[in-house]
């Protein structure tokens, strides 16, 4: 059950998606009565913007949320993907409004523009730019402490509203000024950043939604976290990729063989725990091999005609290591030697 009111983070998101509803929605009644109005085709345009941004607002709502949800039969590793989903929809809005915006402009510029210019067309943008503006406002502070794509994507389409606003006060100035062909040459101007924004904000959430490998910088964090465990000598087979916005973690680490299995459970524990404190991490799967021994698939007697080769980003396992890493806490090489027996 949703609790508006508590502050939950699902509940802090939904709030969110809300006030962007509710903001969306006084932004569509001003600015397009006013160009039904008085014929302004950017006020009008300006208004079609901000349904579209509505309807993106109330899927943000209804399924964005979801990735707070806890995994359950259906979803076992839960639904952080769902997010990247809602923000990928939002990006493919933008770009559209984008492409129709320019068409509008270009329409307008190639033929007759017809607006009756009145004070009220800049009163009704100017309260679109306060209301856009307070609304984006809200909802970056807002994510700030909770990080969702969902809400990055619908902050910067606020962001486009106040540039699609601008654009539409400059072709009301222009027109008060006996320039209306300002209208549509800044709506041009503006429509090319609004797609290139739509299109940054699909690139990025293509890479959470298929489990494309992360920045170098956060494997290297799993990394040294691993090699701060005292009774770790050898990292090797790390495989760092995102499952939705979270990272998911595969690795292999050496350890002394002679540890009893209790021992070696709860290192494995300490590990799995210590990478799942890390910023952004998810689930984490470790995997212990007894130092020196090697790997099952370097084996002399592996079967003959099947290739063991190490993992690669290439064979479809993104962020895999090529070469092992297999430097122990004191900088040396502890990679096993051939002919050494799998584990």
């Amino acid at each position: 059950m949703w609790r508006p009111w508590s502050d939950g983070e699902k509940a802090r998101f939904q709030r969110a998606a809300g006030v962007n509803i509710f903001g969306n929605a006084l932004k569509i009644v001003v600015v397009g009565a006013t160009g039904l109005t008085f014929g302004s085709v950017a006020l009008l345009a300006d208004a079609a913007h901000s349904v579209a941004d509505l309807v993106a607002s109330a899927v943000v709502f209804v399924w964005g949320g979801s990735r707070y949800d806890a995994a359950d039969e259906t979803h076992p590793h839960g639904h952080q993907r769902i997010e990247p989903l809602t923000a990928l929809f939002v990006g493919a809005v933008i770009v559209l409004l984008g492409v129709l915006l320019l068409r509008e402009s270009v329409s307008e510029f190639l033929g007759s523009p017809d607006i009756t210019a009145s004070p009220i067309l800049v009163a009704a943008l100017l309260f679109a730019l306060i209301d856009m503006y307070l609304l984006y406002r809200y909802t970056a502070r807002v994510n700030a402490t909770l990080g969702s794509t969902a809400l990055t994507a619908l902050a910067a389409d606020c962001l486009n509203d106040i540039y699609t606003t601008v654009a539409a006060l400059v072709g009301v100035f222009g027109a008060l000024l006996g320039f209306p062909v300002l209208d549509p040459v800044a709506g041009a101007l503006v429509s090319v950043l609004v797609v290139y924004q739509g299109v940054e904000i699909g690139r990025e959430n293509v890479t959470y939604l298929v489990g494309a490998a992360p920045p170098a910088g956060d494997r290297e964090r799993v990394i040294e976290a691993l090699r701060d465990h005292p009774a770790v000598e050898g990292v090797h087979d790390l495989t760092v990729y995102y499952d939705g916005t979270e990272l998911e973690v595969e690795v292999h680490v050496e350890v002394d063989g002679g540890m009893t299995l209790r021992e070696a459970h709860e290192v494995e524990t300490e590990l799995v725990t210590g990478l799942r404190d890390l910023d952004d991490v998810g689930d984490v799967h470790v995997h212990l091999d007894p130092s020196g021994l090697g790997e099952w698939k370097d084996a002399e007697d592996a079967p003959d005609g099947i290739d063991f080769g190490t993992r690669t980003a290439g064979d479809g396992d993104e962020g895999a290591v090529g070469d092992e890493t297999n430097a122990t806490p004191d900088g040396t090489d502890a990679t096993p030697g051939p002919g050494n027996r799998g584990d």
